[in-house]
């Protein structure tokens, strides 16, 4: 119902309300490894309504050339019923929004593991987030341990548009102080063990013909090609402002005061939020193997090998895995890949410094021998649904 309340002027009070100390309060937020209890559910704070405006500037900021996400015409000439957001706005939103609970007092996002983009997303959609806790693991009372936790977004009609497990690196409580608790209610966890994807695909869109270049078809991918993405991005200090965009709450990204009160690797510089280098990654390799990319499947055993910081400049590669026909579909192909990510050395010349080495996983080298890669920052696999050449 409508409030009606007649407005007096403010008077200065402050000088006259008595000082009190033993008043003061201290919230903090986020989960210690002693508050992340296996099969406890969260439904995060404050939910999250894509514009049109906001997802053509996700797209553009992060290199993206997809038409799909850049051109309503083109989308609807796909089966789209309107430009869709892009599947890493919808990742890096949905991961963000679970920050608050999940891992705010993280010390390090270990993978991101079997993320599966069920729905598209469409401006005026609001996404909403729930997170399950699967595993608590402890490495000792003097260590931090390791949660694996998997997450879901959901539509304004309860549709999970994604979801995905991740494994982040948190300590315990010790004597900090508590964190703010979670509301003292049951919340189910809306995830699915067997999705289905629901993609409104009519023709492979041959009407919409010289929007993209000729060369990422499903066609022109094999196993074992290599493909050195030409240009590199410089991050800025940007970085701190983008990452509020998104809803990621956690202070290492955009607090100095808090970064540089921390020990080790992660001391000085606030450090960019992964999921943005990601995206950056995305974007730069978007000409090369995705313009004709209808559908991000998924991707899993992804990991930020190193941090990366303002004034870094981070390039891409990509390796193809495996290409496979896709049953009673005859437009369409999926194609695996493998994404890496280098910093402060281009592509190509990462390439020729360490050679085959550059694909190998960063967490196998010591078992095989090898040392790991400075140079390199990022990797991930990948599964994208790509047009067929039209005949």
């Amino acid at each position: 119902m409508p409030v009606s309340l007649t407005l007096t002027p403010q008077e200065e009070i402050a000088g006259t309300i008595e000082i009190d100390l033993e008043k003061t309060r201290r919230p903090q937020y986020g989960r210690y490894l002693d508050e992340l209890d296996p099969g406890q559910v969260f439904e995060h704070p404050r939910g999250f309504t894509f514009a049109t405006t906001n997802m053509l500037d996700f797209a553009r900021t992060y290199m993206q050339t997809n038409p799909l996400y850049l051109n309503a015409q083109y989308a609807r000439a796909h089966g789209f019923s309107d430009l869709p957001a892009s599947p890493q706005m919808a990742f890096n939103v949905t991961l963000s929004l679970g920050v608050q609970n999940d891992s705010e007092k993280a010390i390090a996002n270990l993978g991101y593991y079997q993320v599966q983009f069920l729905r598209p997303v469409y401006a005026g959609d609001t996404l909403r987030a729930f997170t399950k806790v699967l595993e608590r693991k402890d490495r000792g009372a003097d260590k931090p341990g390791i949660a694996r936790i998997r997450t879901v977004s959901v539509n304004q009609d309860d549709q999970v548009v994604l979801q995905y497990e991740r494994k982040i690196m948190v300590a315990w409580r010790g004597d900090r102080l508590p964190t703010t608790p979670a509301p003292d209610v049951t919340v189910a966890f809306p995830g699915e063990d067997s999705p289905e994807l629901q993609l409104p695909l009519g023709d492979n869109g041959s009407q919409a013909a010289g929007l993209t270049g000729p060369n990422t078809y499903f066609e022109d991918f094999s196993p074992g090609d290599i493909i050195v993405h030409a240009n590199g991005r410089t991050i800025t200090e940007e970085h701190m402002a983008l990452t509020y965009l998104v809803g990621n709450s956690h202070p290492l990204h955009f607090d100095r005061v808090f970064s540089s009160g921390l020990s080790g690797k992660m001391s000085g510089e606030p450090i960019v939020y992964g999921g943005l280098v990601f995206a950056w990654l995305d974007g730069l390799a978007s000409r090369d193997v995705s313009e004709h990319a209808v559908w991000e499947l998924g991707f899993t055993e992804g990991y930020h090998t190193q941090p990366a910081f303002a004034g870094d400049t981070v390039g891409a590669l990509t390796r193809i895995l495996a290409v496979e026909a896709v049953p009673g579909m005859t437009d369409y192909g999926i194609v695996t890949m493998q994404l890496i990510g280098v910093k402060n050395i281009s592509a190509g010349a990462a390439l020729e410094r360490h050679g085959a080495d550059l694909f190998i996983k960063e967490d196998t080298k010591r078992g095989l021998g090898k040392d790991k890669i400075t140079d390199k920052i990022f990797e991930i696999e990948r599964r994208l649904l790509i047009k067929r050449r039209p005949s």
